[in-house]
């Protein structure tokens, strides 16, 4: 098996709607019985207070928050409210190769509600060096945590950053609002029409990065994703996470030509697991970037480590695959933008 503290509640509202009960009810067998029957042995101790289950929502209950992002997103998974924020403004080149937004430049946050009427946000946020301190402060401001500051590309031109904003309130709206004045001091463009230049087919033997890595990709602006989640229950502060939210691992090929590609990943793991993940990434032939965490209050607990790579496409997904072997995840469908 294939082996994302707390945000002010400015504006309170009422309790949740017995819609949103009546949906986690029905929701948490699925999320908590399921996941939990295949959790392994080994993985982090959880503690013993009731989860909060998040509850499915539609676009039109984020319409608000839309507005003061100042950009659209949408429905993933059932349970969270997606926006993309690619740093299409900038031209960042990494060991030669200039990188796409779709292989390592891709800011994101998602928005998920819970059954107590909560909104948690969780995102990854793409700074160049000379924003990351202005964008730090207007998240401290606005009671936006950083649950992490890290990198994913080897010696990068210009410098560019990462970095997990996390908040926690009643009032999704005014966080919507905390993280917009924060991504106004960067140059995070609004959303762009798609790029119909970009081709659907790419020079990659697809078919067989797919059969090696066990889950179907997707083409993103150019680029070619397997994306992966943990099978355990993933908690925080106490709050279920939707599969994926926070702890999902990714492979993304950008092509180079005649079937080779620059790999840009991030493998979720387990304290146990590390060692075993960091060997093997090193035997396929990658270059470790960083190992850090997400988020802060995560059960179980987990890392990440983010990897580069060029060379051959197939041969960097086969030993890429013994990595994610050394995990407890299972493969996922790519959701686009």
């Amino acid at each position: 098996m294939m082996r994302e503290d707390r945000q002010q509640d400015t504006h309170p509202q009422a309790g949740a709607s017995r819609r949103h009960l009546l949906a986690a009810a029905t929701l948490a067998p699925m999320l908590g019985g399921a996941i939990s029957a295949c959790a392994p042995t080994g993985t982090s101790k959880q503690h013993n207070h009731p989860s909060v289950m998040p509850v499915r929502t539609a676009l039109t209950d984020w319409k608000d928050v839309a507005v003061a992002l100042g950009r659209t997103g949408d429905i993933r998974r059932e349970f969270m409210y997606h926006t993309g924020l690619p740093r299409r403004d900038l031209n960042v080149v990494s060991q030669g190769v200039t990188v796409k937004p779709g292989l390592a430049l891709g800011s994101h946050v998602s928005f998920v509600r819970y059954a107590d009427g909560n909104t948690l946000l969780m995102g990854d946020v793409v700074v160049t060096e000379k924003e990351m301190q202005s964008f730090a402060d207007v998240l401290h401001e606005r009671k936006i945590e950083q649950t992490a500051i890290h990198k994913h590309l080897l010696s990068q031109d210009p410098e560019i950053w990462w970095v997990h904003v996390h908040a926690h309130g009643k009032d999704p709206v005014a966080i919507a609002k905390g993280l917009r004045a924060a991504l106004d001091r960067t140059g995070a463009p609004p959303p762009g029409r798609p790029d119909h230049s970009v081709p659907r087919e790419l020079d990659l033997d697809v078919a067989t990065i797919d059969k090696v890595m066990g889950v179907k990709g997707g083409i993103d602006d150019g680029v070619y994703k397997n994306t992966f989640v943990r099978r355990e229950t993933v908690t925080d502060a106490g709050m279920v996470l939707p599969p994926g939210l926070g702890s999902t691992s990714a492979i993304n090929y950008q092509p180079l030509g005649n079937g080779r590609a620059a790999v840009s990943g991030d493998c979720a793991m387990i304290a146990s697991e590390v060692q075993d993940v960091l060997a093997a990434l090193r035997q396929a032939g990658c270059q470790l970037v960083e190992l850090h965490n997400h988020g802060l209050t995560d059960e179980p607990r987990l890392f990440f480590v983010h990897f580069w790579a060029v060379g051959d496409a197939v041969k960097l997904a086969k030993g890429i695959r013994k990595a994610l072997d050394a995990t407890n995840v299972k493969g996922m469908a790519v959701e686009i933008g």
